[in-house]
C-alpha cells in the first residue's frame, strides 16, 4: 500500500510538473480571467486592459488596440466571455468596435465597412486596378469605386462610360484627356490632390507621367458599375468587321491588318510631349469651353476647432452635376460633429489615420465601425453619424456623395437655433443646473465641422486654446 502511494504521488507530481499550472498566468490569459496581483508589474498595473472582466467605462470611449499593444476580447463593464474558439487577432484589432461593440449600439445594419485590400486585384502590363461595388458592399448602391495605379507612360486606354467619372489624385502625376459633346477637346496635367470629372458618355484616357507613375481614386455615380463594362477603344474596333472599319475611315481595309485582337485596358506607352507638344492641330480641331479638372488641394480650406474642411461641388467645380465632396482633415482628439446628410448617401474613403464612426438609423438602431487607410464606409441619407479620431496621427478622409451639392446638418447648430426652453425640455428635464451649462454653451449655434474639445472657436474661423477646460 505505501509503496502504490508513492508511485500515486509521483505520477502525479511529474504530470503536474509536465502541464502548465492552471493558475498559470499563461492560462489565465487563455480563459479570459484577471491576473492576480502578483503576477503584475508595476508598468502593467498602471493601465488596466478595457478587454478584461474587470474594466468599467460607462462613456464608452474609444479605444486604439494598436497604441497599447492590445487584443480585442469581448468583454465590456463585466459583460461578455472569453473566445474558446478559432480567432482572428488581426482581423480584431482592425474592428475593435465590433468585437466590442459601445453599449450604445443596437439592433441589425448592413454592413458599412469594406477594405480595398479584400477586393480582387487585376494585374496588367505597368498597372493594376480593384474595384469596390455593390458587390463587394452592398450598402454603397449610390456610388461605385476603383483604384488604379499606372507606372510612367502606362496608358488607361481610350475609353468611357454609362456612368459618371469623378477622380481624386492620391499620388504622382497623371494625363487625362477627352473631348466634350461639342467636339472640342480637353487635355491637362494633374498632381497629388487633384480632381477630374467626365460626364456620362463622355470619352477620356488616362497615363502615368512622374517617374513613378500616378495611383488615384475613380469613383462612378452608380453602385452597380463594373470596371469590366468599359466601352473601350480596341475592344469595339475588334468587334466590329475591318471593312466597315475602312469605310469608316476612308482607307483601304488593309491598312486595319494589325489592329489590337481584343482589349488593351491598361498597357505601357510611350512617354507623352508637353501639353502643347501633344495637342491635335487639325484645321477643324477645337479646345474644349468645359473644364474637366480641378485642384480640390489648392482651395483655401474651412479652418475649424479640430481640423480643416475643403467642399468641392457645382457650386465651384461647375461640371461635376453627380458628384459633391469634401476633403477633411480630421486632428487627434477631434471629432467629425455629429450631423446628417439630407441629399444622399455618404460615401467615405480613409487615407491615413484610424477613426470610428456610430451610425443611428432610427427606431433604436446603432452600429459603430472602424476605419483605417485604405477603408471605404457607407453612411446612408439622413442617418447621424460622426467621425472620431482614435489614432495619434490626423485622419484624412474623403466623404463623396451622389448630388450636385454638398449639404449636411449640424446637431450642434440645431440645438443652438431651437428654442432653448425646448431643447431643456427635452434633455435636462429635473436637472436645471445642467441644462444651464448646455444651453450656454450652444447658446452661438455656431457650425463647427471637425471639433475639438477644450477648444474653442471663434466667428473668424481661427483656433485659440480654452485658458480652462470646458
Amino acid at each position: 500500500m505505501l509503496v502504490s502511494q508513492i508511485l500515486l504521488t509521483a505520477s502525479l507530481t511529474a504530470s503536474s510538473l509536465a502541464a502548465p499550472h492552471r493558475d498559470s498566468p499563461q492560462q489565465r490569459l487563455a480563459a479570459g480571467l484577471e491576473l492576480p496581483d502578483k503576477y503584475r508589474t508595476s508598468a502593467s498595473s498602471k493601465k488596466e486592459s478595457p478587454y478584461t472582466p474587470g474594466h468599467r467605462d460607462p462613456y464608452d470611449r474609444a479605444v486604439n488596440p494598436d497604441k497599447d499593444d492590445l487584443d480585442p476580447l469581448p468583454w465590456r463593464n463585466g459583460w461578455g466571455q472569453s473566445v474558446l474558439g478559432p480567432w482572428n487577432p488581426s482581423r480584431a484589432r482592425q474592428n475593435p468596435d465590433l468585437v466590442r461593440p459601445p453599449s450604445t449600439d443596437h439592433g441589425n445594419m448592413q454592413n458599412m465597412r469594406w477594405s480595398f485590400v479584400d477586393s480582387h486585384v487585376r494585374i496588367e502590363e505597368g498597372g493594376w486596378t480593384r474595384q469596390t461595388t455593390v458587390r463587394e458592399m452592398p450598402s454603397s448602391s449610390e456610388l461605385a469605386s476603383v483604384n488604379m495605379r499606372l507606372g510612367e507612360g502606362v496608358i488607361r486606354e481610350l475609353h468611357w462610360h454609362k456612368e459618371a467619372e469623378w477622380a481624386y489624385v492620391l499620388d504622382g502625376s497623371v494625363r487625362i484627356t477627352g473631348i466634350d459633346y461639342e467636339g472640342g477637346n480637353f487635355i491637362d496635367d494633374l498632381e497629388k490632390g487633384d480632381l477630374w470629372y467626365f460626364p456620362s458618355g463622355v470619352p477620356h484616357s488616362l497615363q502615368g507621367l512622374s517617374p513613378n507613375g500616378t495611383e488615384f481614386l475613380l469613383i462612378f455615380d452608380d453602385g452597380r458599375f463594373s470596371e469590366e463594362s468599359t466601352f473601350l477603344l480596341t475592344d469595339w474596333l475588334a468587334h466590329t468587321p475591318q471593312s466597315v472599319v475602312a469605310e469608316n475611315f476612308h482607307l483601304a481595309p488593309e491598312v486595319f491588318r494589325h489592329l489590337p485582337e481584343s482589349e488593351k485596358y491598361i498597357f505601357q506607352g510611350s512617354n507623352p510631349g508637353s501639353i502643347d507638344e501633344e495637342r491635335p492641330q487639325g484645321k477643324h480641331v477645337k479646345k474644349s469651353k468645359l473644364n474637366f479638372s480641378h485642384k480640390m488641394l489648392a482651395q483655401d480650406p474651412l479652418v475649424t476647432s479640430g481640423g480643416e474642411v475643403r467642399i468641392t461641388d457645382s457650386s465651384n467645380f461647375p461640371i461635376s452635376k453627380t458628384v459633391a465632396a469634401a476633403h477633411a482633415i480630421i486632428q487627434p482628439g477631434a471629432l467629425r460633429e455629429m450631423h446628417w446628410h439630407p441629399n444622399a448617401d455618404e460615401w467615405n474613403f480613409f487615407i491615413r489615420g484610424k477613426a470610428r464612426i456610430t451610425i443611428f438609423a432610427a427606431e433604436g438602431t446603432a452600429r459603430t465601425f472602424d476605419y483605417q487607410p485604405g477603408d471605404v464606409g457607407i453612411v446612408p441619407q439622413n442617418h447621424g453619424h460622426f467621425v472620431e479620431n482614435i489614432g495619434d496621427e490626423p485622419v484624412e478622409m474623403l466623404e463623396v456623395f451622389r448630388s450636385d451639392r454638398f449639404q449636411d446638418f449640424s446637431l450642434f447648430q440645431w440645438m443652438g437655433e431651437s428654442p432653448q426652453r425646448l431643447v431643456a425640455d427635452h434633455l435636462f428635464k429635473g436637472d436645471p443646473e445642467n441644462a444651464e451649462k448646455f444651453l450656454a454653451q450652444i447658446k452661438d449655434a455656431k457650425k463647427d465641422p471637425v471639433t475639438k474639445f477644450g477648444v474653442t472657436f471663434d466667428k473668424t474661423g481661427s483656433d485659440s486654446e480654452a485658458e480652462k477646460e470646458l
